[in-house]
């Protein structure tokens, strides 16, 4: 293990704390307004590219990340469809009307899908599932929605640093990769709705 690992890993709580921190960074940046603030893919990449240098074990990492996300998600749901109007008044919020506004584009364009896909593009991350709440998505719909998205998030984000963590490098190498995939699916799913309208 390398030397600045182990100067590291003194400063991390060990045990059931350890992985509640992991999933309280996972609910922080799926809340709207505080994900802005809070780098929480990038930290639970490196959650991942920890545990396989024996900071925890993955498969809980998965499962705290995984839950994190979707209480996030939903907690943000509930923001939009209660609290809607009020807190868009807030200085956070309303210093950050432009990003609003193209989560309620994304979410007019791609319904349900805007939920899974808003998740793994870090701007509008916390905003959809507000916008959902606030437009009134049926939360049948959003939590079917909600969990997958979750799901494939905690699976990728640690997976992603314990799969290539070999050195950290190598780690924001194919994290990159990862991004450009998610957004190809995002554009051929956007062609294809395009295509879908025009032969109706």
């Amino acid at each position: 293990m390398e030397d600045w690992l182990k100067i590291f890993f003194r400063f991390l709580p060990e045990g059931g704390l350890y992985y509640l921190l992991i999933g309280l960074i996972a609910l922080g940046e799926s809340l709207v307004g505080i994900g802005l603030l809070l780098p929480g893919s990038t930290l639970c990449v490196f959650a991942g590219f920890l545990a396989l240098h024996g900071k925890g074990e993955i498969l809980p990492l998965i499962g705290v990340a995984t839950l994190g996300a979707f209480c996030g998600d939903l907690i943000s749901y509930l923001f939009g469809a209660r609290f809607g109007g009020e807190l868009l008044k807030h200085p956070l919020l309303n210093r950050r009307v432009d990003l609003v506004r193209k989560a309620e584009i994304f979410f007019a364009e791609h319904g349900g899908k805007s939920v899974l896909f808003g998740r793994f593009f870090g701007p509008i991350r916390g905003f959809v599932p507000f916008v959902a709440g606030g437009a009134g998505m049926s939360p049948a719909l959003f939590t079917t929605f909600a969990l997958v998205s979750a799901l494939l998030w905690g699976l990728t984000y640690p997976g992603l640093g314990w799969l290539a963590g070999v050195s950290w490098q190598n780690v924001q190498r194919w994290t990159g990769r990862f991004s450009l995939l998610i957004l190809a699916a995002l554009l051929l799913t956007v062609l294809w709705a395009k295509l879908r309208r025009r032969r109706k």
